[in-house]
Order: C-alpha cells, then structure tokens, then sequence
C-alpha cells in the first residue's frame, strides 16, 4: 500500500519512498533457500530488529511522521466523504477534458479512473513539450506517458489532500498551457469543472 499520488503533484500526502510489505512463511523461506545475491529483500536483519522495535539501517522518521499524520488526516474526514470527493473531482476533470474537445485515455468509462486522468494529445503535439511549458510559466507538474504512451499523454492527479479550488487551479493551469503551446482544443473546460462541482454542491445542500 502507498500513499502517493502522481499526476498534478500538487497533492501529495506523503512524498514517495514508504510501503508496506505483507511476507509469507512461503515466500520467507524462498528467500532463505534462494541463491540470488540479495540486500534490500533479505528479510532477516528487519524481522529481527522489528522484534525489538527498532529498524536495522536508517529509519525514514520523516516519512513515518508524515504516514502517521496521513493517516490521521484520512480518518478525520473519513473514507466515505475521501471515496466521494476523489469521485468528484475526477468526475470534473473529465468534463474538463471533454470540453476541451480531447480525449481521455481510457476508452471504457466503467474503467475510468478517480485518481488520475491520462489525456490523449492531439496528432502531431508532444505531451512532454506541453508539460514542461506548463511546469516553467506555471510552476504547475503534471504527470507524464509512461512506456508507448511517452509523449502521447499528460496526466492530471486529483487525489490525496486535493480540493475543489485546487482542482480549478490545475486546470487553469493546464487551459493556459494548452493556449500557449498553440495545441488545438476548445475552450471552456475549467468553466465545465466548475458548473459540475457547483451542481454537487447544491445537490449536497439541498439534501
């Protein structure tokens, strides 16, 4: 399990570098029996400091500090309401994108996902060119294509501690960078971000 986000790096809980690890007596054996040289995998110098409760080389205090108050910041909202903003606002973030008149990755909308959203450019613009425009004139960090979809897609993250306003924000960002990268597209995305997240609003008020 990690608590990091990627995308719109403008959300993170807790930076990356911390996960939790589930090992088996099955798969300790293995490791004990297996041939391959190992150091971060072997498992025996942690199980053994974990009895005592320390951490046999340098503990992320940092990290585990900031896990602990991530944690805390989840159940204070609690995970009903941090399941329904994520839906919300990748909700919004994809009527952005269709306004824009470009197209989300994904091709099955029972598949789309609430973390992030990977927008397709358009023929013959480069994602990663728009990206780093973005990142200079608007100090804004939007997740890149990874594999065959190098260059081919951004990706917009609206998870982790990420509300309404900072979804608008990115995606002012993102209307502007498109402008100044000169890449064809309709306006009036941010402005169908919003009227949705305003539908929600009154829907939550009126009930």
């Amino acid at each position: 399990m990690d608590v990091t986000v990627a995308g719109s790096q403008k959300g993170l809980m807790l930076p990356p570098g911390l996960s939790f690890n589930a090992v088996s007596k099955k798969a300790l054996a293995a490791a004990k029996s297996a041939g391959l040289p190992k150091s971060y995998w072997d498992w025996t110098p942690m199980l053994s400091a974990n009895q005592a409760g320390f951490f046999p080389y340098t503990p992320a205090t940092n990290l585990l500090f900031g896990l602990r108050e991530s944690l805390q910041m989840l159940c204070e909202e609690g995970l009903d309401h941090v399941f329904a903003r994520h839906e919300r606002l990748a909700e919004a973030t994809r009527r952005a994108v269709r306004a824009w008149s470009l197209e989300i990755l994904c091709a099955d909308p029972e598949e789309y996902s609430n973390s992030l959203t990977a927008v397709l450019m358009p023929r013959g613009h480069n994602a990663d060119q728009l990206r780093n425009l973005i990142l200079e004139h608007f100090n804004l960090s939007l997740g890149n294509g990874l594999g065959k979809l190098q260059g081919r897609v951004f990706r917009i993250g609206h998870l982790g501690d990420f509300n309404d306003l900072m979804l608008a924000g990115t995606l002012c960002g993102i209307e502007m960078g498109l402008s100044l990268a000169e890449v064809p597209f309709s306006k009036g995305g941010v402005a169908a971000a919003l009227e949705y997240l305003e539908q929600c609003r009154n829907s939550k008020s009126s009930t």
